[in-house]
């Protein structure tokens, strides 16, 4: 299957720009955040369903009952990751490393398994990190990919552009290695 490419990436945003307007839902405290967490995971499960023609239709009222349930299901997954992060560092600054090294290499996979799924359990099918390993060099330019975007959109902010741009697409790489490794197996 076909990577996807930087310069679709990139461009995904611009491509239906009046959906960039939708960044001002974080102005409304509580609901408007969760609506744009739920915009979110509409937008990585088009990824996934290889949508990547423009930023879909906001609806406030189903995007924000989908970000709050999401958010919901996460608390269980970031809570023990937390305990076991701070129990880790705790014992030694040594864990720091493999704090980042969970971060970098099996938070992300899992996340977008959970966002594909929409489960609470997908959030521990630790057998899909393997996907990341069978493949590691594909793994590291996708995050090296990712980070590009994110510096650029970064830099985009300047003109704020690059802001609402950032938010909707930093895991677009990601999204395309799960479909690639995960879905088309």
């Amino acid at each position: 299957m076909e990577t996807l490419d930087f310069k679709k990436a990139f461009s995904y945003p611009f491509n239906r720009k009046i959906g960039l307007l939708n960044i001002f839902w974080m102005l409304l405290p509580i609901f408007g955040w969760l609506a744009l967490g739920g915009y979110s995971v509409r937008i990585m499960k088009g990824f996934i369903n290889n949508k990547f023609d423009e930023l879909p239709e906001f609806s406030f009222k189903s995007d924000m009952s989908l970000g709050f349930f999401m958010f919901l299901k996460s608390i269980p997954f970031f809570l023990g990751y937390g305990v076991i992060i701070s129990l880790l560092i705790l014992i030694s600054d040594v864990f720091r490393y493999l704090a980042m090294f969970i971060e970098f290499f099996i938070i992300p996979i899992l996340f977008i398994n959970f966002i594909n799924k929409e489960t609470i359990s997908s959030l521990f099918e630790f057998e899909i990190i393997k996907v990341v390993f069978e493949d590691i060099s594909d793994y590291i330019i996708t995050m090296i990919k990712s980070i590009g975007l994110v510096l650029i959109y970064v830099v985009m902010c300047l003109i704020l552009i690059g802001f609402p741009a950032m938010v909707f697409t930093p895991n677009i790489f990601i999204a395309d290695f799960y479909k690639r490794k995960v879905l088309n197996k």
